[in-house]
């Protein structure tokens, strides 16, 4: 009976360290400035066509701005930095600019679709082009070309071109 009560005693810590390591990112995307530099690659974020990406990092106020997708998955995708990363943020392509991506329109990466292949450039060669829906990606795929995929499925060596 002893050892059931101290069972008892216990389950509300474990929920509370559950419920903490489950708690989802409160990060929100931050508006990029005409100035910013991708992390990756230190060029001008806002100088180049097509979506950017951004990563926040756990226990930092420090956001990553990427000058594409594909340099933001290079960064998020090496095994030294995902463990690090909170959230990870795309422009809905779909909705905005290809041109000039309004930052308004910048959606959770892992729960977007990408379009890889496609002939649309972006500022290095090939774009990622990233979409909150599965429908505006295979119609985007239907006009530009390229593969659908989600945010698992885009990896290193695919970005490397194996």
């Amino acid at each position: 009976m002893k050892k059931l009560a101290f069972i008892l005693c216990l389950l509300p810590l474990f929920s509370a360290c559950l419920s903490s390591e489950t708690k989802q990112s409160e990060a929100a995307p931050v508006a990029l400035h005409q100035h910013d530099k991708c992390h990756l690659c230190g060029m001008v974020v806002t100088k180049y066509p097509g979506p950017k990406g951004q990563v926040h990092l756990k226990n930092k106020e420090t956001v990553l701005n990427f000058c594409s997708n594909r340099d933001m998955f290079n960064f998020a995708l090496q095994s030294d930095n995902i463990r690090q990363i909170d959230a990870v943020f795309v422009h809905d392509i779909a909705v905005t600019d290809w041109q000039m991506p309004d930052d308004k329109h910048f959606i959770d990466a892992t729960t977007a679709w990408y379009v890889y292949g496609t002939s649309k450039k972006a500022v290095m060669g090939p774009a990622v082009a990233s979409f909150s829906s599965k429908a505006a990606a295979e119609q985007f795929a239907q006009e530009f070309g390229g593969a659908v995929l989600t945010y698992e499925q885009v990896t290193l060596p695919l970005l490397e071109g194996h």
